[in-house]
Formats: structure tokens, C-alpha cells, sequence
């Protein structure tokens, strides 16, 4: 019985052993694969700065600082980026103050972007005219190359002291749902998803320290990104037009009430 059980235990030891060398090399062949698909680029036409809304009233500076995502990499218009779709939300307002806001709008995001990247973006988006508001948007990049989770919001809690020490209202949408991309197979898909969720944990508790707001991109709008493929663009990562507005309706809760802020002082 004991020779058997030596056998037994062998063989399982060998299964598991093939099963993660087969895994690994699974998840390698899939890294590979996701690293030279051809993904969106920067539209070189796309404006980074616009005026939205009715040009006689008060003015809302908006800025967007972080990735690909802040500026709006998978769509050509600006009216379609999360930062053009939130602009004209905020210009359109509702009730007693609908059509009665003027967004200024602009971005300092860099397309690929970590979070290590975000001082030189706090140090542009502090030239001349303060913000009013500034929208960040960054942590793909970070949990896609496996970053520690703590170090990358550490990076983040930075830009937010400084901007908020600067007087700016500050709102981070943490690290979207990576485990509804298409570009990635799974079960690569789901290491990613899972190193997104971990570093949108981080990324929270850091924007709180910090003094800023946060809004679960992935709680928030992941769902209908899993559900519906036509929220991302031809490159199955980066978000379409109608993926860019389901982020700025989850966004603009959050931003409205730090605009409503700024326009009581």
C-alpha cells in the first residue's frame, strides 16, 4: 500500500508540475500575443483643449491627466473622450443652472503612462491658470506590467497631495475592469483582471489619504464592458465612443460634486 501510495504521489506531483509548466507557458504564449496586437494610437488631430457650454457664463477649468484613457486613445473626436462627454455633462447641468456652465477643457495625459509618470503631468497641468477640477485616470498600465500595486499608488497619492495642496478639486477613477478586454485571452484575461482590481484597492486608499475622491471604474461600468463588446474600440482594449460615455456617467457624480465645491468659494 505504501508503494502504491509513492506512485500516487509521483504521479500527481508530475500532473502538477506539467499543469504549471503548460500554464506558464499558456500565459506567456498570451503575453506575447496581447504585447504585438495592434492597438489604437493617439488621434495627432485630437484637440487637448476645448470650451464647452454657454461662453458667457463662469468658467469650470477641467483638467485630465494619466493614460491612454484621459486621452481618449480609440476614438478621432474630441467630443467623444471621456473628457469631451463629461465636459458637455457638466456644461448641460440640470435644473435652475442647465446650459449654464462653461467647461474649459483640458489634458495632460501621455498614452502609456504609469503612475511614476504622473509628477511631470501635475507639474503641466499647474502652469499658468490653476484647474478647478482635475479628472485622473491612470493604473492600466501599472497592473498590466505587473508593478507593485502599493508603490504605483504611492505615486498617485503624491500627484493628489500636490494638486489638492495646490487648491485643485481632485477625482481618480481607479484602475478599470481588465478582465473585460478582448485583446487579452483568457486565462491571461484573468491575471490581468485580478492585478487591476488589486491595484484599484491600492489606488483608493491612497486618493483617500490624500485628500482626493475616488470612482470604481470597475464596479461602476465594468459590467456593461463585460457585457456589451461594442464599449470597446476595433483594438478590443481601449474604450469606443459609447465605452467613454459610460465612464463619464459613472464619473460625473463625483465630479459635479467637486464642481459644486468650486463654485461655492
Amino acid at each position: 500500500m505504501s508503494g502504491m501510495a509513492v506512485r500516487v504521489g509521483r504521479a500527481a506531483a508530475l500532473t502538477l508540475l506539467a499543469g504549471t509548466v503548460g500554464g506558464a507557458a499558456l500565459l506567456a504564449g498570451e503575453a506575447l500575443v496581447a504585447r504585438t496586437r495592434r492597438y489604437a494610437q493617439p488621434e495627432m488631430g485630437l484637440t487637448l483643449r476645448a470650451t464647452v457650454g454657454d461662453r458667457s457664463a463662469p468658467p469650470l477649468r477641467l483638467v485630465l491627466l494619466g493614460d491612454s484613457l484621459a486621452l481618449g486613445v480609440g476614438v478621432d473626436q474630441m467630443a467623444d473622450t471621456v473628457g469631451g462627454q463629461l465636459a458637455r455633462l457638466l456644461s448641460e447641468g440640470d435644473g435652475p443652472t442647465a446650459g449654464r456652465r462653461r467647461v474649459e477643457l483640458s489634458s495632460v495625459g501621455v498614452s502609456g503612462s504609469r503612475s511614476t509618470d504622473l509628477a511631470t503631468q501635475v507639474a503641466r497641468a499647474l502652469l499658468g491658470q490653476l484647474p478647478d477640477v482635475a479628472v485622473i485616470l491612470i493604473g492600466a498600465n501599472d497592473a498590466t506590467g505587473l508593478r507593485r500595486p502599493v508603490e504605483a499608488a504611492a505615486h498617485l497619492g503624491a500627484a493628489v497631495r500636490r494638486l489638492r495642496t495646490a487648491g485643485v478639486e481632485v477625482v481618480v477613477g481607479t484602475c478599470p475592469d481588465l478582465g473585460a478586454v478582448r485583446s487579452i485571452a483568457p486565462p491571461l484575461r484573468q491575471v490581468v483582471g485580478w492585478a487591476g482590481r488589486v491595484t484599484a484597492r491600492a489606488q483608493a486608499r491612497a486618493v483617500h489619504e490624500s485628500g482626493g475622491h475616488t470612482v470604481d471604474l470597475a464596479a461602476e461600468a465594468g459590467p456593461v464592458f463585460r457585457a456589451d463588446a461594442g464599449t470597446l474600440c476595433y483594438d478590443g482594449y481601449h474604450p469606443s465612443a459609447d465605452g467613454y460615455r459610460v465612464w463619464a456617467h459613472a464619473l460625473l457624480p463625483a465630479v459635479a460634486r467637486a464642481a459644486s465645491g468650486v463654485d461655492r468659494r
